[in-house]
């Protein structure tokens, strides 16, 4: 019988790898992503002092409201705009992007194509 790893593990794998290529500093910090099977994540990480700056989730009543359902592509593309939003309120301009293990299409490629828009650039 062949013994085959499981999907949660191969993407913890993944993102291992992606977070030896790079870190969030206080000058460019770190968008993270994570996606469940319900809800989205997203922080903004300065990995220099390992501190949260920026977060938002469509956990957050104000974020779920907005939303019909808080698993698809539209409610990443929101989620998108707002953590922008808030990373530009908190005068942080530039980030680099870290897809957390993830397959860079549907929800993942929404939420960084929104963040991009409301003026985010990585």
């Amino acid at each position: 019988m062949i013994n085959k790893e499981s999907k949660s593990v191969i993407r913890k794998k993944k993102h291992l790898k992606i977070r030896n290529r790079f870190s969030g500093t206080a000058e460019r910090p770190r968008l993270a992503v994570f996606r469940s099977n319900n809800h989205m994540y997203a922080q903004v990480i300065d990995d220099t002092v390992g501190k949260t700056l920026v977060s938002a989730s469509t956990v957050e009543k104000k974020v779920a409201s907005e939303l019909e359902k808080t698993n698809n592509v539209d409610a990443a593309a929101y989620l998108g705009k707002v953590i922008a939003e808030r990373a530009k309120a908190a005068g942080i301009e530039e980030v680099v992007f870290d897809r957390g293990g993830f397959i860079y299409t549907g929800k993942i490629k929404a939420l960084a194509d929104a963040a991009r828009e409301a003026g985010l650039v990585f």
